[in-house]
């Protein structure tokens, strides 16, 4: 995918972080919208930015999709970040791109997110001697493509010099395909806490609901989100609750067949879908509570959102979500696909102020504790110089094998 013109030079970073020495890592992903990924990018840039490190960003602009909000986002915060265009999947100059990135902003090592920038991005790099590492936020093998797509990822993943899963299932389903145990790391989400301190809430103006309970689901319009079974619960809460309203934001190739569903429920007066937000703080605040339904999960940061928010959250037992909601304590769980006992849990909270009250305090306290930005960055920073350090000696052995012939 790229030509291999250039030859190896060594790393010039080894050893930098352990030394006190200024890194910059340079992100790379074919983004979809605000989402996990792309708030982990957001939040880890903000704490190496404002430390002695410094981040930059190169996010894929797809011809066939330009969702560029994460390069807008990035942008308006003041981060460094650069469009990489792209015409469709083989694309052989986007390689090319991204060693050429990489060198201008001297990046010390390169962070992928997803399969595209991992592809990518090693055909660029395998031959330019800076370490790239890769985050695997989710495991969406839902057609046939994707699963083409995740199995061509693992391949290349074995040449990364490191790479991060965000929860125990995605670093066990890495292992199972064959991924090196040795390059692998758990490392937990973080968010920064800032931006949830003290916004203005906006959506019961903005939907003429003040007055009125308020629930909502934040996430992609995907079936592994399981908006579907969300929305088969607003209608069991709205028989003992009629006051309740509820709100979905996000959007994703499920929204025509989740709007349909609306009407099919009979809850159009009661729920509205209102597609992607910027100004997210202030959405959380607007809440009385929060649900995720999701049939699948990584570590969200949609929860981990919602909790620094003081939110009171139910959500499905699935994934690392019960490391953050912990049933009574920070939110309440449910099984995945139970649209009844979702329902139950959601009338509970909205009938009991003082329950809603205590946990989303724990949550945030929880949050604050397990879940920074500043604890993440520094996981990651010791992984960046253990894949650093795995690069260097790499490349001896690459000069040293090259030399004897």
């Amino acid at each position: 995918m790229a030509d291999d013109a250039e030859t190896l030079s060594l790393p010039t970073t080894a050893g930098a972080l352990g030394k006190g020495l200024d890194v910059k890592v340079l992100h790379v992903i074919s983004s979809g919208g605000m989402y996990g990924a792309e708030a982990v990018i957001l939040n880890m840039s903000r704490t190496l930015d404002e430390g002695q490190h410094s981040s930059s960003l190169g996010v894929f602009y797809n011809s066939s999709n330009p969702n560029i909000q994460l390069h807008e986002a990035a942008v308006r915060e003041g981060i460094e970040s650069h469009l990489i265009p792209c015409t469709g999947r083989m694309d052989r100059t986007v390689s090319t791109s991204i060693r050429r990135l990489a060198r201008m902003v001297e990046a010390d090592i390169v962070h992928t997110h997803g399969y595209k920038a991992d592809i990518y991005s090693y055909f660029g790099l395998r031959s330019t001697g800076i370490p790239f590492v890769s985050t695997c936020h989710n495991w969406t093998d839902n057609d046939w493509k994707v699963f083409f797509y995740g199995v061509a990822d693992r391949i290349v993943l074995d040449r990364f010099s490191g790479i991060v899963a965000v929860s125990d299932e995605v670093r066990l389903r890495l292992l199972k395909a064959g991924v090196n145990p040795e390059k692998t790391s758990l490392i937990n989400n973080g968010i920064d806490l800032r931006p949830f301190d003290h916004p203005s809430p906006v959506l019961k103006d903005e939907l003429g609901w003040n007055g009125f309970p308020l629930a909502g689901l934040v996430g992609r319009l995907s079936k592994e989100k399981g908006v579907d079974i969300f929305l088969t619960a607003c209608s069991r809460v709205l028989e003992q609750v009629p006051e309740a309203k509820f709100v979905v934001i996000g959007d994703g190739p499920d929204a025509t067949d989740l709007d349909a569903l609306i009407d099919k429920l009979g809850i159009r007066a009661s729920v509205r879908m209102i597609g992607r937000r910027n100004d997210m703080p202030s959405v959380y605040a607007s809440l009385d509570l929060m649900v995720s339904a999701s049939r699948r999960e990584g570590l969200p940061m949609a929860i981990l959102e919602g909790m620094a928010s003081r939110l009171p959250v139910v959500a499905t037992a699935v994934g690392e979500v019960p490391k953050l909601v912990k049933n009574m304590q920070t939110g309440l769980l449910v099984p995945p696909e139970n649209p009844e006992l979702l329902a139950f849990d959601i009338v509970r909270l909205l009938r009991d102020s003082s329950l809603r009250d205590s946990l989303g305090s724990a949550a945030r306290r929880l949050v604050e504790d397990e879940f920074s930005a500043e604890r993440m960055t520094a996981d990651y920073l010791r992984m960046y110089e253990s894949a650093i350090t795995r690069a260097e000696e790499a490349g001896r052995e690459w000069v040293h094998s090259h030399a004897a012939r």
